[in-house]
């Protein structure tokens, strides 16, 4: 798999897809500690210290180098922050990138996180290199398994995991790179 050494913005249809930024901490706390969205992450922090923290962290990290690349979500048309995404190749798993996606609550059910996705997908086959594209989700959260499967993936596997006392119950989606002159 290659590390994108050049990361310009993506741009689709609709969004937006940049590097996220400090100033995107505010923003992105105040969606992630809604508990109707908080209930289906995994995020250790949720306040605007702690995100900002991860932000700066991930500031210097090139998309396809180990570790989580996060990037905001915007309108193209209005410049509204609708959420973020990120990408993280599997630790131990040479060619297999992770996915994840959170969208505002005001901006659900509109397509963007299907619409993000997609062009995740697309930029980890075209300019990582990746063979697979992977997205776990909460066992429960059908809004995020029906963005995996209209976004193209399917369902592998349903698992419970125990860790620190908790018991989570998930499911995880793949998508395989294309073969090359496979019918479309």
């Amino acid at each position: 798999m290659r590390t994108d050494t050049g990361f310009e913005p993506i741009t689709t249809e609709r969004l937006l897809l940049r590097r996220s930024r400090p100033q995107d901490a505010e923003r992105i706390a105040a969606y992630r500690s809604d508990p109707d969205v908080h209930r289906f992450q995994g995020w250790d922090r949720t306040d605007p210290e702690g995100i900002r923290a991860e932000i700066e962290q991930m500031a210097s990290r090139r998309p396809g180098e180990p570790g989580w690349v996060q990037l905001s979500v915007e309108e193209r048309s209005s410049g509204e922050f609708v959420g973020d995404v990120g990408l993280s190749p599997a630790a131990g798993e040479p060619g297999v990138v992770k996915l994840g996606y959170t969208v505002a609550p005001e901006f659900q059910r509109r397509g963007y996180a299907t619409e993000a996705v997609r062009a995740l997908i697309a930029y980890a086959f075209e300019t990582l290199g990746a063979d697979v594209v992977r997205i776990y989700a909460d066992g429960d959260n059908v809004a995020s398994h029906r963005v995996a499967e209209k976004s193209g993936l399917r369902l592998i596997e349903r698992f419970r995991h125990e860790e620190d006392g908790e018991t989570w119950f998930g499911v995880r989606y793949e998508l395989s790179r294309p073969r090359r002159g496979a019918a479309t």
